[in-house]
């Protein structure tokens, strides 16, 4: 470790966030923040148990009456002193995200600016908050329709995007005037840490936000969601602990929102700019070495251009450099853990056992870290097994389609509906694609899609509700009527 990744670690708290103050877990065993690149333990950190869970929401809903009530420029001001502190320490943020994630340096300071966006843009929603006055049809009064906070929430975040999922849900709360409770990825919590601790720089009163880091998530999150006082909950991971969580959230009617797994199709039709589309591929697939809920998974490509475009393909991604997230040079990180690493091995070996070939990668890297080279699968059987997973690693396989409506059908045989990418210059077949793609979020002759100013979020078992954008702050607002007669 270098002396400047140590001095960055000295500044990251290692305890709990709970009204205010930086506290000991009452946990198991403190939690060992890993580097994916080395295996090495980066810093040691508070373990929270259930009774620092409850005492998290005990803070949240001792303030959130009077933050409600806090003024909405307030509010905002707030989000943007923190925006200007996020900027101001991009760097040490980036450096932070790699380390504890594996992703490359430039790539971390693209999440960097992209997540400290949604804190931007949801320091202006805040006083944006709008409801509506009018007279009633049968014209006997006046209807008053308001918005108010949902109330405290409780964020359960993802470790693919330390930063990013953490505030596209901390900075609308923030905004709408709800305290919250937030329990990170135990794999990479020093980011939200570190963001925390912006927030209290830029004078975000004690309580508003807690941070709760743990090894027990179930235990810990249970009886939060639990409570009665809790009226929120929101979660970013896989389909199967969403909708576990969902059934908790029932017995409470708890307002949700699920940004929960993805299966996307990526579209290459014979008219396509293979260039562009083999650039798009690039971006869709290997961002965050395929580890992010809207990587392309399945790359749909017509039987005229399906060669040309596996060895274009296999080309670019044989040119990336594996390496540690840090070093200069590396374009490629680590897979987040030994687990991931060996699941990306079962997934290569069982689809080439169905047929398909193997053109560049296929395998793990010797030594320490979590290293797979990138890889690409050519003539995939449309039935293969890799089809039906969410792979979140750095492996792409293609398979092939004759005609529109075949094309279709397989980008649609999925439970999933989060994103989709396809690359034609037909634009007829363009708009065609737009209503007969089954996903919350598409992509036509581009492979990224996310922006803080659009509503993020999909269909199916992809997720409920939606993130950034206008639509982002009305998850954590409720509506209200009210009439007054005529006098």
């Amino acid at each position: 470790m270098s002396l400047q990744e140590a001095e960055l670690l000295a500044k990251v708290p290692t305890g709990l966030y709970i009204n205010g103050q930086w506290v000991e877990g009452r946990g198991d065993a403190p939690i060992a923040v890993e580097d994916p690149s080395t295996g090495k333990t980066l810093l040691t950190i508070a373990n929270a148990s259930a009774e620092d869970g409850i005492a998290a929401l005990d803070a949240a809903a001792a303030v959130q009456d009077k933050w409600a009530k806090t003024a909405p420029r307030e509010r905002a001001e707030i989000l943007r002193r923190t925006f200007e502190i996020v900027r101001d320490r991009a760097e040490e943020f980036a450096m932070l995200i790699s380390l504890e994630m594996g992703k490359p340096l430039a790539e971390a300071r693209g999440e960097v600016t992209y997540g400290n966006e949604f804190v931007r843009w949801f320091s202006e929603e805040a006083a944006r908050i709008n409801g509506r006055f009018g007279s009633n049809p049968e014209g006997t009064g006046k209807m008053l329709i308001t918005k108010r906070p949902v109330g405290p929430a409780f964020a359960i975040t993802p470790w693919n995007f330390p930063l990013a999922m953490a505030t596209r849900k901390i900075a609308p709360a923030i905004a709408a005037g709800c305290t919250m409770i937030v329990k990170p990825a135990e794999l990479t919590p020093l980011t939200t840490l570190f963001f925390v601790k912006a927030l209290e720089e830029a004078g975000l009163p004690a309580g508003v936000v807690n941070v709760v880091t743990t090894s027990t998530s179930q235990a810990t999150s249970a009886p939060i969601i639990a409570d009665p006082r809790l009226r929120k909950l929101t979660f970013t991971g896989s389909t199967g602990v969403g909708v576990k969580l969902l059934q908790q959230a029932s017995v409470n009617v708890l307002r949700t929102s699920m940004e929960l797994g993805g299966n996307a199709p990526f579209l290459v039709f014979e008219d396509a700019d293979l260039d562009a589309a083999v650039t798009g591929a690039m971006q869709a697939k290997m961002r965050n070495i395929g580890q992010a809920c809207t990587a392309a998974n399945r790359f749909i490509v017509h039987d005229s251009v399906a060669d040309e475009f596996a060895s274009k393909f296999a080309a670019k991604m044989a040119e990336l450099n594996l390496g540690r997230g840090v070093a200069d040079g590396t374009t490629c990180g680590p897979v987040i853990n030994a687990s991931a690493r060996a699941n990306m091995e079962r997934l290569v070996d069982l689809t080439v056992k169905e047929g398909a070939d193997v053109v560049t990668g296929g395998e793990s890297v010797a030594g320490e870290g979590y290293f797979f080279k990138p890889t690409v699968l050519a003539n995939v059987p449309a039935d293969a097994s890799i089809l039906k997973e969410e792979i979140f690693g750095p492996i792409a396989p293609i398979v092939r389609f004759k005609n529109e409506e075949e094309a279709v059908r397989l980008a649609n045989n999925t439970q999933y509906g989060l994103v989709s990418y396809a690359f034609t210059k037909d634009l007829a077949r363009g708009m065609r694609l737009v209503d007969s793609l089954e996903s919350g979020m598409s992509g036509l002759n581009t492979g990224l899609v996310s922006n803080a100013a659009a509503p993020f979020g999909g269909v199916k078992a992809s997720g409920l509700g939606r993130e950034g954008g206008a639509e982002g702050i009305e998850e954590y607002l409720e509506t209200r009527y009210v009439l007054v007669p005529n006098l």
